[in-house]
């Protein structure tokens, strides 16, 4: 009893405390630096057992790994429609699926492939940087203004609440999924993005999704992102489109092979 008491009178180091991030000279969360997250994601944003890969020659070596998911409150709400488009993207994923042709992949799903992502912060922007494809995120921290066009990535617009940085996406083109499942957005996508320091080595994210045209109601995805430890880390460019630009043009006539680099 004695012992209990004494641990609720003195909490252990951190209990009941907010962490505190570093600050920039400006005095704003010092996000800088290699991220990645660790989940499933990428394959399937929801709750999922293991499952052959898309290719069975590959066997074990390409298999769906299982995973809790990271969608908060329940399934994702599709309207019936778009459910069905789901299960068809689902099912033609290898035909449809935009990272199979080194697209780029959009927000939120560029925070979840399994490539780092590299953070760079200033006063005005913040640029997110991916592996993949050179997928960048850029964050305009002093504008509120309409996106321009539809893009990939969208157009992002970024302040502070406090410790956590909060970023306004709109501007998509429609073209990219949230993952490898077929689960699908329009060119009505709005995404609101939420970083939140958490420890110096881990940040928690938070993305609201609403789209009227896909789902009955606006919904979340929530999970950790860790910081990457090792000395000397960049970003080392992972050109995807010459692994798919037989793929992509042999078909309509239109594919010309480069001389091959000698090994």
């Amino acid at each position: 009893m004695a012992i209990g008491l004494l641990v609720a009178v003195f909490p252990r180091p951190g209990e009941g405390q907010a962490y505190r991030a570093p600050r920039t000279a400006s005095g704003q969360p010092d996000l800088n630096g290699f991220w990645q997250a660790l989940n499933t994601a990428h394959w399937d944003l929801e709750a999922h057992e293991a499952a052959p890969g898309p290719v069975l020659q590959l066997g074990a070596a390409y298999a769906i790994p299982p995973g809790p998911g990271v969608v908060m409150d329940g399934p994702i709400p599709y309207r019936p429609d778009a459910l069905a488009m789901k299960k068809k993207y689902a099912a033609d994923a290898l035909r449809e699926d935009a990272e199979v042709k080194c697209y780029l992949p959009g927000v939120p799903r560029m925070m979840y492939m399994p490539y780092p992502v590299q953070i760079v912060q200033s006063d005005r922007y913040i640029l997110m940087m991916s592996e993949f494809a050179s997928a960048q995120h850029t964050i305009n921290m002093n504008s509120n203004g309409p996106p321009p066009a539809e893009t990939w990535m969208g157009w992002s617009n970024g302040r502070w609440e406090g410790d956590t940085l909060v970023i306004d996406v709109k501007g998509f083109n429609g073209n990219t999924w949230f993952d490898r499942a077929g689960n699908f957005h329009s060119d009505a996508l709005h995404v609101i993005e939420r970083w939140t320091p958490s420890g110096p080595n881990h940040l928690m994210y938070e993305a609201t999704i609403e789209d009227p045209k896909v789902f009955t109601r606006p919904w979340k995805m929530s999970f950790p992102i860790y910081r990457r430890m090792e000395p000397n880390l960049q970003l080392i460019e992972f050109n995807c489109v010459p692994f798919v630009e037989e793929m992509m043009y042999d078909p309509l006539g239109l594919y010309r092979p480069g001389p091959r680099k000698a090994k």
